[in-house]
């Protein structure tokens, strides 16, 4: 039996689809000045040691992807970038001291990273229910870190809606060895968080949005051209703040408006 091939229709003797679902050539119109939307870059170390420079490299990368962003009307308002990377374990577990509580061993934890509600009242409404789930979940809170930002460099269209930025620290539950499962556990209370949430908040939770929860790695982004997320975000100067991989998103809006949540990457992909 001979396989049949599926062959493009023709229009006289014009071929108007290709493989991929491009039009073939015609007019005016050739496909090889067609531009897809958003960059990506990924970088690592294959001996898998965590270094600030990897850090360093990925906001390069982010940088220069520069053009394949977008801005709208305001020139210094990007449609979104953000950066993917491991848990920097010494750096928190300083950062944790200072705070007043410790951190067991890498894996035993999880680290959220939250877009919360500018008003005072509404962050307080949101940690208390996040602490309320953990423990209907059979999870303990170790603490709550406010994430230092530097919003010099962004405008009003920016600032406008900018969340407060905070970090939230979660047990690992003992005897719970499979680190899948304690993922599963997080992604569950991240779930029951975000439904409750809507029902019982309403617009006191406005400007709520979980970035990340993982005991794996976690998500710094936001509403940034690609060269304000480094200065932004004041982790990311700490020498101590260390990868073995960064994973970098920047954005343009195609069928979407700008904000804050829909920048990428997302908990584990960043896509085009």
């Amino acid at each position: 039996m001979t396989a049949s091939v599926d062959k493009p229709a023709q229009s006289g003797n014009v071929a108007t689809t290709r493989a991929f679902g491009l039009p073939a050539p015609r007019g005016l119109y050739d496909p090889k000045n067609d531009h897809d939307a958003c960059g990506v870059g990924f970088v690592a170390r294959l001996s898998g040691e965590a270094s600030h420079d990897i850090i360093e490299k990925g906001l390069q990368i982010l940088c220069n992807l520069e053009h394949r962003g977008a801005v709208g009307a305001d020139p210094k308002a990007g449609d979104g970038a953000g950066m993917l990377v491991q848990i920097p374990h010494e750096f928190f577990v300083e950062e944790a001291g200072k705070l007043g509580f410790s951190l067991p061993e890498p894996g035993q934890y999880g680290v959220g990273h939250l877009f919360m509600p500018q008003p005072a009242e509404g962050r307080a409404a949101m940690k208390k229910m996040w602490e309320e789930v953990l423990a209907e979940e059979g999870l303990t809170l170790i603490g709550w870190r406010d994430v230092p930002v530097d919003n010099s460099g962004l405008t009003s269209t920016t600032t406008d809606t900018e969340p407060h930025h905070m970090q939230i620290f979660i047990a690992r539950p003992e005897g719970l060895t499979d680190e899948a499962a304690f993922e599963r556990k997080l992604y569950l209370a991240r779930k029951v968080v975000s439904n409750r949430r809507v029902s019982e908040l309403g617009a006191l939770s406005e400007g709520y949005y979980p970035v990340s929860l993982s005991c794996r790695t976690i998500v710094y982004k936001g509403m940034f051209l690609a060269d304000q997320l480094g200065p932004y975000y004041l982790d990311f100067a700490d020498p101590r703040f260390k990868s073995a991989l960064a994973l970098v998103h920047q954005r343009f809006s195609t069928n979407t408006f700008p904000a804050w949540p829909l920048a990428h990457p997302y908990r584990m992909v960043a896509h085009n």
